[in-house]
C-alpha cells in the first residue's frame, strides 16, 4: 500500500482522481480542502460559496460546531445500523417530522432508488384504499 501524500499539487491529485476513479461525474479542476458554513476552500486557497453540497446528502454546510459535536458524540455510540433494529435518534427525529408536517409516520431510507420505489408501492397501495 502506498504511502498517501498530504502536499500534493491540484494537478498531481487531478491526474490520481483520473486514474484511479472512475469518471462517473464530470468533475470541477479544483480540489477542495475545507469547509466552513456555506464557504469552501481549495488546495490553492480560493474561496467558493458551496451551492452543490454532496449528491443524494442533506446539505448542513460545512464545520457548523453544533453539527460537528453531535456527529462524534453519535460516532462514539453508534455509527450505523441496520432498519432492522430499533434507534432512538431515528424514532425522535421521526416523531419530530411528523409533528411539523403533514404526516403522522415517515420512511428512512438510503438512496433515491428506495425512495421511488417506497413512493411507487405507496401509490400502489393508496390506489386500492
Amino acid at each position: 500500500m502506498s504511502k498517501i501524500k498530504s502536499k500534493q499539487t491540484n494537478e498531481e491529485i487531478i491526474k490520481l482522481t483520473n486514474k484511479y476513479v472512475a469518471q462517473t461525474y464530470g468533475r470541477f479542476p479544483i480540489v477542495l480542502t475545507k469547509g466552513k458554513g456555506t464557504q469552501v476552500w481549495d488546495r490553492s486557497g480560493n474561496k467558493y460559496k458551496d451551492f452543490v453540497a454532496g449528491l443524494a446528502v442533506d446539505n448542513l454546510g460545512h464545520c457548523h460546531p453544533e453539527i460537528v459535536k453531535a456527529i462524534r458524540e453519535q460516532a462514539g455510540k453508534l455509527l450505523h445500523v441496520s432498519i432492522l433494529y430499533h434507534i432512538e435518534p431515528q424514532s425522535l427525529l421521526a416523531e419530530e417530522l411528523c409533528k411539523h408536517s403533514f404526516a403522522d409516520k415517515f420512511f428512512f431510507c438510503n438512496s433515491g432508488a428506495e425512495a421511488n420505489e417506497a413512493a411507487i408501492k405507496l401509490a400502489r397501495r393508496a390506489s386500492f384504499d
